[in-house]
Formats: structure tokens, sequence, C-alpha cells
């Protein structure tokens, strides 16, 4: 039993919904979901009802641990080799493959069969107590009424990404009818930070599912006959079988250790794997001795992210289609030999094809009973694509396959492509300590380590924790925030490694978490973007 209750995410007006909730007796799980629904409407191109993710649910007092995947599915008429030709490169994070004319990206074609509905409801039936039409209650109203855009959102959508050949957001913004309604003035014009944006079409379709009494209505019913219309009409290829058949999955989490800590977090083809074998990795080494953002440090923790990199590289995939050694991989033995091969100053090289903020959010609550959740749902990356008269856009997702045939992430017919997701729980002996977890594609495995180790090496408090400066090593650039001291990044350059300085004073992707000490929960919204955390007596 704890003393309060908390819930953290990015967006103030979901976690007001969630804490709702709680105030009036739901549980961490229906905090959640009243909490996700409300991301879809005031953070559309991060998430929503065309896109996926998982979820680990802990309820101590109903004995469930266990991980609730609802990731999207490679639609059913995919080929192995249906984008072979169309290959140009990789973005540099390694989160995505460039196809001519951006086809994986922008469009139709970009989408996967999504599943974060169909996960909300098995959810809310197998964890929750609340009335499903009253969880989605908020997010009808904010979809009505509208909400100001937020200062993230908006540089989210004109951040310009086209030197590493990707579409912009502002593209896909305009892609649809209901797109250049909802986000452009009449005279073209995006809309601004502080304006207010309202979507009724998806007002009237968060209705009908909350009407239907769930999610039926758009796997099997009238939603779903509409979508597979609209994507016949447009050249997609998510059919009424892509959508009658679609299923979520549950699966116990993966579990590792650190410093005396136990961590569980998402199973392949979720990105929980790689974390903890960086935490694996980096329990060889004493970074307690080492000054926070020092040479020594940051050097340590980019090794160690490189090996990371380079293992989830060759062998992610979904576990459906692909052997993954987990076990292999999380073995303390495997980390030490990675360990010792830093110490030895060894240089790892991460290989990617020639020639970044992602798009996803994340959700941590704790209640009064223990139970608690770790939610990461996403869009993958938008695609533009948006149904007349539904309101919501579809995740991009196809862009993360790879075009290449016979490789761990290529594209397979109802295939989960691999999530960088990592809700993450670590737990002080039998009870949870820190619920953690970030949106931000390849970032979020680094990110979540960094969490880990600024409160469990450093004894930072939560709030510490997801402030402090940050870097990441998923490519052979060691990429800093700009709150790493320009000393730091002179020596390493020196060293001849290639630095590259973030212009954010908080960067690489966005920690959410809430700590658990004495039974009092304390939560902290990573102050990159626009969140809050709010703690419910």
């Amino acid at each position: 039993m704890n003393r309060n209750a908390t819930i953290v995410a990015p967006q103030p007006e979901a976690v007001e919904a969630g804490a709702a909730v709680l105030e009036r007796g739901g549980n961490a799980i229906d905090a959640a979901l009243a909490c996700a629904f409300v991301q879809g409407v005031v953070d559309p191109q991060m998430s929503g009802i065309g896109g996926f993710g998982s979820m680990q649910v802990y309820m101590p007092g109903r004995g469930i641990h266990e991980m609730l995947e609802f990731y999207a599915l490679a639609p059913i008429a995919c080929t192995p080799d249906m984008w072979v030709d169309k290959l140009v490169g990789q973005s540099r994070d390694g989160f995505g493959f460039i196809l001519k004319d951006n086809i994986s990206e922008i469009g139709y074609l970009a989408c996967c069969t999504p599943g974060s509905l169909k996960g909300y409801e098995t959810a809310l039936r197998d964890y929750g107590s609340w009335d499903w039409a009253d969880l989605i209650a908020p997010a009808i109203r904010y979809a009505e009424d509208g909400f100001m855009i937020r200062p993230h959102m908006h540089w989210y959508w004109t951040k310009d990404q086209s030197a590493d050949g990707q579409s912009n957001t502002t593209d896909k913004l305009r892609y649809s009818e209901t797109g250049k309604r909802v986000y452009f003035h009449e005279d073209g014009r995006l809309r601004g930070v502080g304006e207010i944006l309202r979507n009724p079409d998806l007002a009237r379709t968060l209705k009908r599912v909350a009407g239907s009494g769930s999610s039926d209505i758009f796997y099997h019913g009238e939603i779903a006959e509409e979508i597979a219309a609209d994507f016949a009409a447009h050249g997609g290829l998510i059919g009424v079988d892509d959508l009658a058949q679609y299923e979520v999955t549950k699966a116990a989490p993966v579990w590792g250790s650190y410093r005396g800590y136990r961590v569980a977090s998402s199973p392949p083809p979720g990105s929980g794997m790689p974390m903890i074998e960086l935490l694996h990795i980096l329990e060889n080494f004493d970074l307690a001795a080492l000054k926070h953002g020092s040479v020594d440090y940051v050097r340590t923790m980019f090794e160690a992210m490189k090996h990371m990199t380079i293992d989830k590289d060759a062998h992610m995939g979904d576990p459906a289609y692909v052997h993954v050694p987990v076990d292999e991989l999380l073995s303390k033995e495997h980390a030490a030999a990675i360990a010792e091969r830093i110490k030895n100053g060894e240089r790892a090289s991460v290989e990617r094809l020639d020639l970044s903020q992602r798009d996803t959010t994340h959700i941590s609550v704790v209640d009064k009973d223990g139970n608690a959740v770790a939610m990461t749902h996403s869009l993958g990356s938008p695609s533009g694509a948006i149904t007349e008269g539904l309101g919501f856009m579809y995740n991009g997702l196809m862009g993360r396959f790879d075009p290449r045939p016979g490789r761990p992430a290529s594209i397979a017919p109802r295939k989960r492509r691999a999530s960088s997701a990592a809700p993450t729980i670590v737990f002080d002996g039998e009870t949870p300590s820190i619920v953690i977890g970030a949106p931000g594609g390849s970032y979020i495995a680094p990110t979540v380590a960094q969490g880990i180790v600024n409160i469990i090496d450093f004894g930072m408090n939560i709030q510490a924790a997801v402030s402090a400066p940050r870097l990441v090593g998923v490519s052979n650039s060691i990429d800093i925030c700009n709150r790493i001291r320009r000393s730091v990044s002179d020596s390493l350059r020196s060293e001849g490694y290639e630095v590259l300085r973030s212009p954010q004073t908080y960067a690489f992707a966005a920690l959410h978490g809430i700590r658990i000490e004495d039974g009092v929960t304390s939560g902290a919204a990573d102050p990159q973007r626009d969140g809050m955390a709010i703690s419910v007596d």
C-alpha cells in the first residue's frame, strides 16, 4: 500500500484526466487509459487510436505482472521484397529506412494495422474498473472544445527533417483534407502556439467508439468498413481482414538486475532487452566514482551504448518470425566481456546504410493499492493519412521495416516491427521502486537506462534524474545535450571522437518517471516537453 498515488505524462491535459480518475477511486490502469485517450487528442502526432504501444502492468493484490502488447502489424498484403528496389538509405539514428519518394513514411502505404484501441479495451477489461464511455469522455471534450497548442507540439510540427532525407511533419499535416482544416488557417498558415485546436471529426469518432461499448466498431464494424474503403481508394494495404484478424498479445516482462535492484521491462519486439543489456554493461564500471557528465563518464556511456546498438541491430525483430537470443544478450558474462573490451580501449563501430526525435508518448502511474503501470504508445511516426470524417491520423510504421529480405527487421505479413519502447519498473526486492519510460525512438533505451543510473548510482531524486544532462550513442557519433560542458566535448574530440552538440537544453527522448520511497510516490516530467506530474492523496 502507498500513502498517495501519482501520474506523470508529457501532456498536462492528459495528466489531469488521469488524476481525476485516481481522485474518483479509479485504479492505476483506469487512470493510464483516461490519460492515453486524451493524449491521442492533445498530442495527435505522438499517439492515438491509429497507433500502437505496450503496457507493463503490475497488480500485486491480484498476482498480475505482465506486458500487454498492442503493436501494429504489417498488412497482410505485404511481401518481403516489395520495396527492395526503392531503398535509398537509413536514418542516422537507425530508427527507420528511407525509400524513394518516402513511400513508407508518408501516405497510405506507410501505415500498419493499428492496435491501440484494442489494447486500451483489453487493459480495461482485464485490469481496470471503470466504464468504457467514462474513460473516453475527457478526450471527447478536448476534441470538441479544443485545447491550446503547446510549445513542444509546435516545435515538432515545424522541425526540418529533410537533411536526413525524411518527410517533414508539416507536409504530413497538410497531406489530408482533414489535416488542412484542423492544423492550418484558411489562408494556409500553420496554427501557432497558444491557438485553440479543435477536431470535431475525431470527437464524433470517439463518441461512436464510446457509445458502442467496445473496440468492435473499429475492428469489425462500421469504422472498420470506412477505414478499409479509404485505404482501397488511396492504394493502401490495410483491408477488412487486417482489422478483423487483429489481436493483442501478452507476455512476461524481460528481467535483469542492476546493483541489486531487479529490473523488469518489455521483451522483444520491445526495447526493454537492449535497455537492460546496457545496464548490465554499465554495472561493470564504478560510475559513482566518475563525475556525472565528465569525459570518462561520457566515453564509457557512449561505448556501452554502441555495443547495445550493435546487438539490437543484429538481432532485434518479432520473435514470432525470428530468433532473438534474449538469454545470451542479457547474460552477465556477455556484459562483462563487452565491458572488458571497453576498459581495454577498444572502440565499437555501428554499421549503418549511407545516406531524432520520434513520435511517441509515455505514461507512468502508481496508485495507493500498489498497482503500477508503465505505458508507452505511439504512431511510430505520423503518416499524414486521415480518413475523411474519422479525424485521427494513422501511424507511419512501415518505414521502420527493413526493405531488404532475410533480416530480423525485414517486411512480412502481420509482422510486428521492433519497437523502441521500454516501459520499465525497477524493484527493490519485491516492491516497485521506480516506474519509468520515455518517448523518443532509438533514444529511448539509452535514456531510460541513464535515468535509472542517475537514481541508483548518483542518488538523484526523480526530478533531477529525469532532468540531468544526457548523451546518446546509437551511431558512431556522440550526441550530447547542450548542458554537457564544452571542455568535455573538446577533450573527446581530441581523442578522435565525433561529438555532436544538440542545441536543446534538454535533449534525447523525454523521461517521465515515478519514485516510490517508504510508501510515498513522487513523479517528474522531463522539462524537454510540456508535461507534469500530479500526486493524489
